[in-house]
């Protein structure tokens, strides 16, 4: 079992910034790829980011340039920094994370709870 506990969200205004920040505990599992997804009401979910355990990282063109992944593996952390935000940004935005055994055998995928942004005008 993974927990993922996400932390970071709030309000802002146009133009700000914020850092959301997914702890994953309680497993002996390796922890390999880390995704962040939004969901805004009314809307289907989007991926925003994603990073692999070596430390490669996508992202869709709707937040390139302004959203930055990174992960800490020896605290199976991933951070999720948002800059120069936008009322489209506002979304429930949860944290994913793929687990493996320590010979490679996929285990699951695990979600945070989510956590809210609002960017206001």
């Amino acid at each position: 079992q993974v927990q993922l506990v996400e932390s970071g969200g709030g309000l802002v205004q146009a133009g700000g910034s914020l850092r959301l920040s997914c702890a994953a505990s309680g497993t002996t599992f390796s922890i390999n790829a880390m995704r962040w997804y939004r969901q805004a009401p009314g809307k289907q979910r989007e991926l925003v980011a994603a990073i692999s355990r070596g430390g490669s990282t996508n992202y869709p063109d709707s937040v390139k340039g302004r959203f930055t992944i990174s992960r800490d593996n020896a605290k199976n952390t991933v951070y999720l920094e948002m800059n120069s935000l936008k009322p489209d940004d506002t979304a429930v935005y949860s944290c994913n994370a793929a687990a493996y055994t320590n010979i490679g055998y996929y285990v699951g995928d695990y979600w945070g709870q989510g956590t809210q942004v609002t960017v206001s005008s």
